[in-house]
């Protein structure tokens, strides 16, 4: 994959072990942080009060960005180097997230305040080093250890001369950036369907299959103990697809105090849909995202194309992201009297930025936080090809109105119809694209300059000009 982002860290994170202590130094990568921070921040130093869950969660979460659940037949899994977690400080704990290799399970795990006995603390983002040395020290760690955490290095805050420094590369996939704007967006839109004490979790977890066939799509229904998986979609279910993925969790079960399952609303006869699992520990939280199927990453799913389509939307975006400071959780009754704007105009600039990712969707809160991603400047615009080729169809004069919602786009010397809906969800198009997916990938490129054609921006610039 050549779309990376290469991370450098001023030392590898470590571990050092005392006869009643551990001491976790979680390097840095730099990142975002307030103004007057210096490079590489210091964001967190304290200690942990449920060492062994903290511990447990980091190893899964390093453990989730090793793993490919899916390879494509035919072909061999690339090799890749494990991409590290990325890292967020907010006054409310930390936030540590990771995606798997093939981008289509999505891990959190949130350390709540209350669970940490902060020396320092600073508000921040960043990528942190989980390397091979550290995760053995975490899997030796003594439940009855106290355990140290620093997040970033006091001493290696400021550059050290070359013969000191120990630096170490690490290629972030660009389908991470894209997986985070997308679970947030398809997270904004889940309900809680199910709820499971910490003894029914164990049970329903413990009953999963341990493989399954590509295509396997099961659903969670409640039963009389805890949930059963059905083979077919009904109301109130929520999506498995690849169950066994779901398993990552096992080795935090014995923490559990309970599950929630997380889906949008289900139907008969429902394709398949992502779904979300939190999984409640002492002091702390572990989300799993699954996408609609094994074979189908985050980075792909397109829910945000029709929103970015609108000049309004991107707009007020632009604006609210100069409001926020590291918000662990988005008001948007306050945000929306800070920036005078209705609240529906500020849950659709919310939905924008956690389009580029830098906003996330927490679940348990019900809110939107802000984590605006540490990557370099421009590399977001690139995350949206379908949005950029549709651009480039209506800058290019290629789409014709044909009267009330019927237009035609010359697209690769071919002549697409549109017909546009009441909603951008029921936009149909004569494409190959739409043909194939549906919508259940999105909009395809041809529907969306459309909408772009038709906003009332668009056609504001081009009588300016």
């Amino acid at each position: 994959m050549t779309d990376q982002l290469a991370y450098s860290y001023l030392a590898p994170s470590h571990i050092t072990q005392s006869a009643d202590k551990a001491d976790l130094r979680l390097a840095t990568s730099g990142g975002n942080a307030p103004s007057g921070a210096v490079a590489h921040p210091f964001f967190f130093s304290g200690f942990v009060e449920q060492p062994a869950v903290v511990a447990q969660g980091l190893l899964m979460l390093a453990r989730v960005a090793r793993t490919r659940f899916f390879v494509p037949p035919n072909s061999l899994a690339a090799i890749l180097r494990a991409a590290d977690p990325v890292v967020t400080s907010t006054r409310e704990g930390l936030r540590f997230e990771s995606f798997s290799v093939c981008c289509g399970v999505y891990a959190r795990l949130d350390v709540d305040a209350s669970a940490l006995d902060a020396i320092h603390w600073a508000p921040g983002v960043t990528n942190v080093d989980v390397n091979p040395p550290l995760r053995q020290a975490l899997a030796a760690l003594r439940g009855s250890e106290p355990l140290h955490l620093n997040v970033g290095d006091d001493e290696l805050r400021v550059t050290t001369s070359a013969g000191e420094v120990v630096e170490d590369k690490v290629p972030l996939p660009k389908r991470w950036l894209k997986g985070f704007a997308e679970t947030q967006m398809l997270s904004a839109g889940m309900t809680l369907r199910h709820e499971l004490n910490g003894a029914e979790a164990r049970q329903f977890i413990s009953a999963l299959p341990r493989a399954s066939a590509t295509k396997t799509v099961m659903w969670a229904l409640r039963a009389v103990r805890s949930l059963r998986l059905g083979s077919s979609p009904a109301p109130g279910a929520v999506c498995v697809a690849g169950p066994e993925r779901l398993r990552v969790l096992e080795p935090l079960l014995r923490f559990a105090t309970g599950l929630r399952a997380y889906g949008p609303e289900v139907a008969t006869g429902s394709l398949p849909l992502p779904s979300a699992w939190v999984l409640e520990l002492p002091g702390a939280r572990l989300t799993l995202g699954l996408s609609p199927e094994k074979a189908r990453g985050f980075s792909g799913e397109g829910s945000v194309l029709h929103l970015l389509a609108g000049g309004d939307a991107s707009e007020d975006a632009e604006f609210v992201s100069t409001l926020l400071a590291f918000e662990p959780r988005i008001d948007m009754a306050q945000l929306a009297e800070r920036a005078l704007l209705p609240q529906a105009q500020i849950a659709s600039a919310l939905s924008v930025l956690a389009s580029f990712g830098q906003v996330g969707f927490d679940l348990a809160a019900g809110a939107y936080f802000h984590r605006p991603l540490p990557v370099q400047e421009g590399l977001l615009d690139t995350l949206h090809p379908r949005l950029a080729d549709a651009q480039k169809l209506v800058s290019s004069g290629c789409v014709h109105a044909e009267g009330g919602a019927q237009f035609s786009v010359e697209s690769s010397e071919q002549r697409y119809r549109v017909v546009l809906g009441g909603d951008p969800a029921e936009d149909r198009c004569t494409c190959p694209w739409y043909a194939k997916y549906r919508g259940t990938r999105g909009p395809c490129k041809h529907t969306l300059a459309v909408r772009i054609f038709t906003d009332p921006l668009h056609l504001n610039l081009g009588a300016a000009e």
